[in-house]
């Protein structure tokens, strides 16, 4: 059930989306965007959280769900009349805000759990890429989209002994269950989170093998207000289909298709056709009577 806060909310939720609740209304083909709004957490929640779970939430989270206990914009697109649910964006509460890993996913002893996957084999980082979260004691993950289905984006913080560092990232577990790096910040991710209205497997683009094909229709067609666009459409420029959102959607008024009328050949044409080939079995039987006579 959507809560409705105090009307005093509602400038603040105007300044964190940025906008884009203009810019998706004016949109073609958009429709029932909807913004959740959300009571703030209660602070004494955010202690009771950093205490169950050891750690210090970073300030910049902490701010957001002081303004308001979590995050959650839907809108739609119109096909044949019909609202189809395309954009998401969602930040979780407080309350939702899970621990991943650790734990076994089935209550029977010997269960496999996500720690299990863990691999020492695995790459630790260098100058270029960043050191990869980890499933077992040595980093804490929490959940702060679960992304309609198709990944998680996580919480993490990478350094837990002695004690648990201040310092998180945010990062991008796909279903294939391999670690993609986001953003150092909370801060930068929403604005990348905003930045991509929401569409499909957006976080897909920040992974070595990309957003899908049928993703790729959507950003072609509301291109995200992202540095990144140029360089998401252009890979698939060969194959991705150009698509006018105002012709999409514009209303189909059909009109009758003309068949064109095959013409009719000549009488003349038709007759010598058909008589074409008594002609030329008539000349081969004269070249065999030739032939078997050679006194002819």
């Amino acid at each position: 059930m959507d809560e409705k806060p105090p009307a005093a909310i509602r400038p603040h939720l105007d300044k964190l989306t940025l906008g884009v609740t203009r810019i998706l209304e004016t949109s073609p083909g958009v429709s029932d965007v909807t913004l959740v709004e959300k009571e703030p957490a209660d602070r004494h929640a955010i202690i009771s959280w950093e205490q169950k779970n050891a750690c210090i939430l970073p300030e910049d989270l902490k701010n957001f769900y002081l303004m308001t206990d979590g995050f959650q914009m839907t809108w739609s697109v119109k096909i044949d009349d019909t609202p189809m649910p395309l954009g998401s964006m969602v930040i979780n509460s407080i309350s939702k805000l899970c621990r991943l890993g650790g734990s076994s996913m089935y209550t029977v002893p010997n269960a496999p759990s996500l720690a299990d996957l863990e691999d020492d084999t695995d790459e630790e980082g260098n100058e270029d890429k960043p050191e990869k979260p980890h499933f077992d004691s040595r980093s804490l993950i929490f959940e702060l989209d679960p992304c309609n289905g198709n990944g998680k984006v996580c919480l993490v913080y990478k350094h837990t002994k002695p004690v648990v560092s201040p310092d998180t990232e945010i990062w991008f577990l796909d279903r294939a269950l391999y670690w993609h790096f986001l953003t150092k910040t909370f801060t930068a991710y929403y604005r990348l989170l905003i930045t991509h209205l929401g569409l499909p497997q957006w976080q897909y683009a920040f992974t070595s093998y990309g957003v899908s094909p049928q993703a790729k229709q959507w950003f072609n067609m509301y291109k995200p207000i992202t540095i990144n666009t140029t360089l998401l459409c252009e890979e698939a420029d060969s194959f991705v289909n150009k698509l006018d959102p105002n012709k999409v959607f514009k209303s189909k008024n059909k009109t009758p298709v003309m068949k064109k009328k095959q013409p009719s050949q000549p009488a003349g044409v038709q007759k010598n056709n058909a008589s074409m080939p008594s002609t030329k079995t008539s000349s081969l039987a004269g070249n065999y009577s030739r032939k078997r006579d050679p006194q002819i």
